[in-house]
């Protein structure tokens, strides 16, 4: 297994990534190319980010990138909570997605 994988924040930002795709699929295709694809960029640079940051040789990059996973996770907080004032995303699926995320901040 590669070393990030071993990390509760990799493994729950990664299922919270397939969880958005699904998510997503159920918007409306004009959102395609907007909040769609401003939705899965932003849940997908969370585990990449903390991928590339667990393969760097010091603590001092790993947390640079941990970093970027957190603007990644706010930015993505921001994407979801204006998808459900818009009525993109269901009240059941914005909870579920809520709550992951939440755990991922901590």
């Amino acid at each position: 297994m590669k070393p990030h994988q071993n990390l509760e924040a990799w493994k729950q930002s990664f299922d919270l990534v397939k969880t958005l795709y699904s998510v997503t699929s159920k918007f409306s295709m004009d959102e395609r190319f907007g909040l769609t694809s401003q939705i899965r960029r932003a849940c997908t640079s969370i585990p990449v980010n903390i991928a590339e940051g667990s393969a760097r040789r010091s603590d001092k990059e790993l947390q640079q990138f941990l970093y970027i996973a957190l603007g990644s996770a706010s930015e993505l907080d921001t994407l979801l909570l204006l998808s459900k004032e818009l009525q993109f995303i269901t009240p059941d699926d914005f909870d579920k997605v809520s709550i992951q995320l939440d755990l991922i901040f901590k």
